[in-house]
């Protein structure tokens, strides 16, 4: 495929904070995407909430499988934009890498922890994750990955101003990510890729959980219509196939949206480079205000239908539980934890909380219960 003058080309990037020999049969984003998923942290995703914990079914989505979606999109719109299939897709694989046990409940929970202490953020901590944590080369920490990896996955939600992260700053400080800078397009299309699948499968899981149904749905027009469409087509069709062709008519439709209206930027602004890109003071790859007022409106539905059911929230409380009482039991005793991490204390690597945030951030649905348990002797049948 050719690519357009402002995509990156792997074989232009500004390189890794320790260089490498080139391989011969892989471009370097390639290469990333190779150590990222045969990273210990991509597997855990495969135990860690997107919005059902792990124990409720099956066939719900799991942090990976959505990473995983993240980037069937992504490459996509990245393939229909002639920009780098392989960079957009690295970024959309890694972007939710630093996202704690329990989805956001879990997140919320160890950033009350951490209040005094810095905070908690995913986003920072996938950064950190990549560059200091995962240790399995002999030459240095982390996977050494490109700058422009690093770069999509700092910015996921736009340029950063203002007080940043510990973990950012302190990478930034060594390999300039230019924070201020709007990142390349194919990050941005990783971005938004996010916020297309997340909404689809989320709506999907809802109904699969039975928390409401495809009436309810009706609710929103431009969903209604799509409904009515399959109706007319495919009379009788059976209710999880009518799902499916719902939520597929509606990814098809926010990502024509976005692909017509990055076009028209692109040719409006007279985007030619990647400098271009992140210096055009806005996001290139974007919504139209119908697409963005859709997307709005489908987290609004979420949200009523789905995030804040009873349901969902009566698990979300107690997951926050066991996070903050396993906080509180290795800040009063820090010889509960590994050996490994045991030792980053003594010898003052970070602050005891920095390291207990770490270590729990860390930790999959299943093994953070397994330890409440272990330490609380507490049953978990009604989880």
């Amino acid at each position: 495929m050719q690519l357009n003058t402002f995509a990156v080309n792997p074989s232009h990037t500004r390189g890794r904070l320790y260089p490498e020999i080139p391989t011969p049969y892989r471009n370097e984003f390639q290469r990333d995407k190779d150590r990222i998923i045969h990273s210990n942290t991509f597997r855990r995703l495969q135990y860690k909430t997107q919005v059902f914990v792990n124990h409720e079914g099956d066939h719900y989505r799991n942090r990976l499988t959505h990473s995983i979606e993240v980037a069937s999109v992504a490459r996509s719109l990245a393939g229909a934009l002639n920009l780098s299939e392989d960079l957009a897709e690295c970024v959309a694989l890694a972007h939710d890498l630093g996202h704690t046990p329990f989805g956001h409940a879990g997140e919320d929970a160890l950033d009350e922890c951490m209040k005094n202490y810095g905070g908690f953020d995913h986003n920072a901590h996938s950064i950190k994750l990549l560059t200091s944590l995962e240790q399995r080369y002999a030459a240095y920490h982390g996977l050494n990955l490109t700058w422009e990896v690093l770069e999509g996955i700092a910015k996921h939600n736009g340029p950063l101003t203002g007080k940043l992260p510990e973990a950012i700053v302190n990478y930034n400080n060594i390999h300039d990510l230019k924070l201020k800078e709007f990142s390349s397009a194919e990050a941005q299309v990783a971005a938004l890729s996010d916020d297309v699948a997340y909404h689809g499968h989320d709506l999907e899981d809802g109904i699969r959980a039975k928390l409401f149904n495809i009436e309810d749905l009706e609710e929103l027009e431009f969903i209604s219509g799509y409904i009515a469409k399959i109706r007319t087509q495919f009379p009788g069709l059976p209710y999880g196939q009518m799902i499916y062709e719902v939520i597929r008519h509606l990814t098809h439709s926010l990502i024509n949206d976005l692909l017509e209206v990055t076009r028209s930027n692109i040719k409006n602004y007279g985007i030619e480079t990647s400098d271009d890109v992140r210096n055009l003071g806005k996001p290139l790859v974007e919504f139209s205000s119908q697409g963005m007022s859709y997307m709005m409106r489908i987290k609004d539905f979420l949200m009523r239908k789905v995030y804040k059911h009873n349901r969902v929230t009566t698990v979300a409380f107690k997951c926050k539980h066991v996070v903050k009482q396993l906080f509180e039991l290795y800040m009063g005793n820090p010889e509960l934890l590994p050996f490994e991490w045991q030792n980053s204390i003594q010898v003052g690597k970070e602050t005891k909380a920095r390291i207990i945030s770490d270590y729990i951030a860390g930790m999959t649905d299943r093994y953070a219960i397994k330890e409440f348990q272990n330490f609380y002797n507490l049953t978990f049948s009604n989880f």
